[in-house]
Formats: C-alpha cells, structure tokens, sequence
C-alpha cells in the first residue's frame, strides 16, 4: 500500500519515518519550516540517545498526491486542523481509505459526515513522542514506539484494517484489529483529559486532583449519552509493558503541553476537554472542571503563555 500521512509531528512523523524504514511507500505531507527541514535534511528520528535521519519522501501539500486502489491516507495533525483539510479532502478520491491516527473521537465523526462511511478507520494512539523542533521527533519508548489499534469508525473491522495492522507491525508497532475501535479511542479521551492540566498547571498533588475530577466527569457523561468505553482494566491489560522502558520523558508533556511549549496559539484541548462539555450540556451532566480547564488552556494558548504556568489550586477553589 501507498501511505500518505498528513502532519509531520511527533506522531505523524514518527509513524512515517518507520513505515519508510520497513520498506514501505510512504508520502509524508508537511508544510512551512517543518517542510523545508524535512526536504534539506531528511527527519531527524532521535529514540534513547541515538539520532538517524530518516529520507521521508515529502509533499507540499495533497494536490501533490497521486491515488490508486493501493492508496491510504492517513491524518495525523492535531485535531482541530482537521476540519481546515475538508476543501483538501474534497478532491481525494471516494474509494481512498481514511485512517484517523489523532486524539479525540471528533475527527472519525467529520468524516463520516463528508465521505463514505465505508471508508472511515479509526485508529487508537498510544505513542510517547515528541516533536519540539521542525523536522525532529523523538520516541520515548525503548520498548515497541508504539500502539496503535485501527477499525471502522461505524463499528467491525475489513480487510485494510487487517492489512494496516501488519504493515504496522513490520515498522515495530504493536497493532491490533478492533471490532469497537471508537470504545477504545473514548478510553484514550479520557486518559488525554488530563492533557491541558498537564499543559497549562504547574505539577503537584492539586493538579493531580484536578486530573482525576475532569476524568471523572467524563465518565459520567459518555455513561450518561450511553456511548461504549472499554474499561481501565482493559487498557491496562493493553498496554502493559509494551511501552516500557521510557526514556527521555522528563523533556517534553502531553501534545497539548508541545503545542503551548511551541507557541502554536492553539491546542486540541477543544476536542477532548470540550467534548467532555458539550455532551455535558446536552444530557445535563455537570461540566465544571472540563469547562475550567479548557477556559484556562485555551486563554493560555492565545497569549502563547508559558507551559505549567498556572496554579490548580485556583481552579479547584472555583469548583
């Protein structure tokens, strides 16, 4: 298969520059200095303390792709890009399968939307990386680089989730088919509520406890509007040592903490923390520090504030 990934950070380029190296067709799209880097220097793939550079065939853009029956194309850019791809989207073929490689369950539920339901994977990411600098990305785990489980978005799985999965196993990833793919992909919501607290506040035991309040009132709401979650026990089991030994971790947070430490202006805390609240106000379930912490992450983003520069105490004060 041909794969071409959008969004060249930690994730995206990551999983592209190990495809490349298992000796399959991978286009990688990227844009601005993260495509300038990639196509002067190649990306730079850092894992431990050891760096190799990686020459990850680039596109400026998808009007560069070119698409046959073997085509997939993946999406791997922050959540709230996606919607800036659908003109993009529009002139991508019909039969060409869509793989969500992105946090949050709002990505699958665009999509479904503007294409053939048919076509529409979504895939669990459970991927310690980083990327602070253009065309660089390291991988934190020592062990596999990462999970990543694919399946419909509308539920089962077909033969290209079969095939993408051990495609990905010959790059080293760990990947299984998943018949409830969006249960596990609201499972890693969960977990990624705590992304903007630890993006945003400084770290102790209140901002721990203001992790464990946001995550619960996501589990009260995705219980409330009855949308299936595989339990803690589950992802567990999952992931066990498979991402073991993590090193380096000390030097980068959460997507959302890379997304303030680069001074995006932006983060994709909208599609998880405010998932948490919109289903909140639609079953009347009680949002508070969901809707705290994505007021005070998104006001942080836009001023391009300093990463762990706010204090939790005052948010639980609030609550």
């Amino acid at each position: 298969m041909r794969y071409v990934v959008v969004g060249a950070g930690a994730v995206g380029g990551g999983t592209a520059a190990l495809l490349h190296e298992a000796g399959h067709d991978v286009q990688l799209v990227a844009r601005g200095s993260t495509l300038a880097a990639l196509r002067s220097e190649g990306l730079e793939l850092e894992v431990g303390d050891s760096a190799r550079t990686v020459p990850v065939p680039t596109l400026a853009g998808l009007h560069e792709a070119t698409w046959d029956r073997q085509s997939v194309l993946v999406l791997a850019v922050k959540s709230q890009h996606t919607p800036d791809l659908l003109p993009a989207l529009a002139h991508v073929p019909a039969h060409v399968p869509v793989l969500c490689l992105q946090n949050s369950v709002a990505n699958e539920r665009l999509l479904l939307a503007h294409r053939d339901p048919a076509t529409v994977h979504g895939v669990v990411v459970m991927m310690p990386a980083s990327s602070l600098r253009p065309g660089s990305v390291v991988l934190h785990s020592l062990g596999r680089p990462g999970l990543l489980d694919v399946g419909l978005a509308t539920g089962g799985t077909d033969h290209l989730d079969h095939a993408v999965a051990a495609d990905l196993a010959t790059a080293g990833f760990d990947s299984v088919p998943r018949e409830d793919v969006m249960a596990w992909k609201r499972r890693k919501l969960l977990l990624n509520l705590g992304n903007a607290v630890d993006a945003a506040y400084r770290e102790g035991p209140e901002a721990d406890a203001l992790v464990d309040r946001v995550r619960r009132e996501g589990v009260a709401a995705f219980a409330t509007a009855g949308l299936p979650v595989v339990s803690e026990e589950e992802d567990r089991l999952r992931r066990g040592e498979l991402l073991r030994p993590l090193v380096r971790r000390d030097e980068a947070g959460s997507s959302t903490w890379q997304s303030l430490e680069r001074g995006t202006g932006d983060t994709e805390a909208n599609l998880l923390n405010g998932e948490v609240v919109r289903l909140g106000a639609r079953y009347a379930v009680a949002t508070p520090a969901n809707a705290a912490v994505l007021g005070d992450v998104q006001a942080l983003a836009a001023r391009r504030g300093r990463p762990r520069s706010l204090d939790a105490s005052t948010v639980l004060a609030r609550l």
